[in-house]
C-alpha cells in the first residue's frame, strides 16, 4: 500500500518501520529531516512537506508533537488539506484535542483520529493499542493496516472519540507514574534494594505498565525518552481542560500536571523521557 507518514519522532519510527516491513511503499516528511534518517535508510522516501508526503498515497498519518503541531501540518500553506483528494484517508495519530479532531474530520472526507499507547517499546516492537474516533467505515477500511504496527485496536464512535478515550488513558498513566516515582523515593529513603522492591511490587498488587518498563530505567539513571516529558504535560492540560469542560475536578490529575511542569518548566526537562518526573526528588 502506499502510505504518507508526517512524523519520524521515537513512536513515528517505530511504526514506519513496522509499516516498512510489512512491504508497505511509505513516504515520510520530518521538520528536521536528519531525524528521518534511519527509516529512510530502511526504504522510506523523503517528502519535501506535509503536502508531498500526501499526493499519490492512499493513506496518509500524523504523529507530532503538539496540537498547534497538528494544525501546522494540515492547514498549512503546503499542509495536507491544500492537496488532499475525498478517496484519501487522513489518520491522525497525535495525542492532540478532541475538538481539534472534530474540526478535521469536518475538512476532509476520510479522517480518522488514532492516538496510541505503549511507548518506544511498543512503536518498536508492533504492540501498540490504537484508540480510534470517526466513521466506523473509514476506520474498518483502514483496520488491516493498523494491524501491521498494534496488537490492540480500539472503535470508540465519532470524531474525537479516539482522543477521548486517549485522554482517559494518560489520565490513569498519571496516577501509576507519580504513584511509581513515590514508592521509589521513599523505598531510597528506607534504605531498601531498590531492584528488589521493583520485582516485589512488579510481583504483586501494585503492578502496573509504568513500573514494568519505566523502574529499571530510572535504576540504570537512563532518562532516555520512552515519550517526552513535554509531551505527557501538554496530554495532561489538554485532559484537564476537557474534564473542565464537563465540570468534572480531577484533582490527582491536578497534582500530576503540577509536578510535570515543575519538571519541565522549572528545571527544563522537557526532552528527558516521563521516568524523569523521579528527578524532582532525587537529583
Amino acid at each position: 500500500m502506499k502510505i504518507g507518514f508526517i512524523g519520524t519522532g521515537v513512536m513515528g519510527t517505530g511504526v514506519i518501520n513496522n509499516l516498512l516491513r510489512q512491504g508497505n511503499d511509505v513516504t515520510v516528511y520530518n521538520r528536521t529531516r536528519e531525524h528521518a534518517a534511519s527509516v529512510i535508510a530502511n526504504g522510506a522516501k523523503w517528502a519535501a512537506s506535509p503536502a508531498a508526503a500526501t499526493v499519490g498515497n492512499e493513506i496518509v498519518f500524523t504523529m507530532v508533537g503538539f496540537p498547534a503541531d497538528v494544525e501546522q501540518v494540515y492547514y498549512g500553506s503546503d499542509g495536507i488539506l491544500s492537496v488532499a483528494t475525498a478517496d484519501q484517508v487522513l489518520v491522525d495519530m497525535t495525542t492532540s484535542s478532541p475538538r481539534l479532531a472534530k474540526k478535521l474530520a469536518q475538512a476532509a472526507a476520510q479522517v480518522v483520529d488514532a492516538p496510541v499507547s505503549g511507548g518506544d517499546v511498543g512503536a518498536r516492537k508492533g504492540t501498540l493499542t490504537v484508540m480510534l474516533g470517526g466513521r466506523q467505515a473509514v476506520v474498518d477500511k483502514i483496520m488491516p493496516v493498523l494491524k501491521q504496527f498494534s496488537s490492540s485496536q480500539h472503535y470508540f464512535g465519532p470524531a474525537g472519540s479516539g482522543q477521548h478515550a486517549k485522554m482517559a488513558n494518560q489520565i490513569m498513566i498519571a496516577g501509576t507514574m507519580t504513584g511509581m516515582s513515590e514508592m521509589l523515593v521513599y523505598a531510597k529513603r528506607a534504605g531498601l534494594d531498590l531492584e528488589e522492591v521493583v520485582q516485589t511490587v512488579g510481583s504483586g498488587a501494585g503492578a502496573n505498565w509504568s513500573l514494568s518498563n519505566y523502574a529499571p530505567r530510572i535504576l540504570r539513571d537512563d532518562y532516555t525518552p520512552g515519550f517526552f516529558a513535554k509531551h505527557f504535560l501538554k496530554d495532561l492540560r489538554i485532559a484537564l481542560d476537557e474534564a473542565e469542560r464537563e465540570s468534572l475536578h480531577l484533582p490527582a490529575t491536578a497534582e500530576a500536571k503540577r509536578l510535570y511542569e515543575l519538571l519541565v518548566e522549572r528545571d527544563g526537562l522537557g526532552d528527558d523521557g516521563t521516568q524523569a518526573l523521579v528527578k524532582l526528588w532525587w537529583h
